[in-house]
């Protein structure tokens, strides 16, 4: 049985018909192959299958580990993990994210493109990506980058310093971020300071948003 994906996700919209006209808060708790766990206007959890209406106007087209789709009046929305998406100009600048099972904040951000999933670190002075994450996204670190030492828990590891040309957490775009490219001992990319620095953090128990700040 494929083992439950626990999300720190939450999507803002306003639905467009008269019986959906009010704002409507969806939160996606769970995630199966074609189900996914969502909590509505902070009810109870509860499953709905792919092609269920959540409710008027509202409906679950895809689920799996990335994330779900929902049609909104016709609309097709993404929720990605750690994201928080709205309809409203209210979400420009600013990213909600909550935390997983284990109490770490996960964001599903985007990192030159690239989906790239961070846990939220104030420990790291920057954001750090594994070599694999590097790769994938187009991160041409070992030409472009400056060869450099970090320490883990394993030793000293080589890595490359980068500039990032652009890193988007829900509705906060950055530019020309500096990060890491660890070649080894990393098997989880790290949101570090060199982003979070620049937003306001503000955690409200198991709810974390952060704020563009310049």
């Amino acid at each position: 049985m494929p083992r439950r994906l626990l999300l720190a996700v939450a999507l803002s919209l306003s639905a467009l018909s008269a019986l959906a006209a009010q704002a409507v808060e969806i939160a996606v708790v769970g995630l199966f192959p074609g189900k996914a766990v969502l909590v509505v206007n902070g009810g109870n959890p509860r499953a709905y299958a792919v092609g269920a209406n959540v409710i008027p106007g509202v409906k679950l087209i895809s689920a799996d580990e990335g994330g779900a789709v929902l049609e909104v009046e016709g609309r097709k929305r993404k929720i990605a993990m750690g994201q928080h998406a709205g309809s409203g100009d209210s979400d420009a600048g600013s990213a909600t994210l909550y935390a997983d099972g284990r109490g770490h904040f996960i964001a599903n951000g985007q990192v030159n493109g690239g989906t790239v999933r961070m846990l939220v670190d104030t420990g790291a002075t920057m954001i750090t990506l594994p070599a694999y994450d590097a790769a994938r996204i187009g991160v041409d670190y070992k030409k472009k980058g400056r060869p450099v030492q970090v320490r883990t828990a394993n030793g000293i590891a080589p890595a490359y310093m980068v500039k990032l040309d652009t890193v988007k957490v829900g509705g906060i775009t950055l530019h020309q971020i500096d990060a890491i490219v660890q070649e080894r001992g990393l098997s989880q990319a790290l949101l570090g300071m060199s982003f979070l620095n620049r937003t306001e953090m503000r955690r409200d128990g198991d709810t974390m948003t952060l704020k563009k700040r310049f």
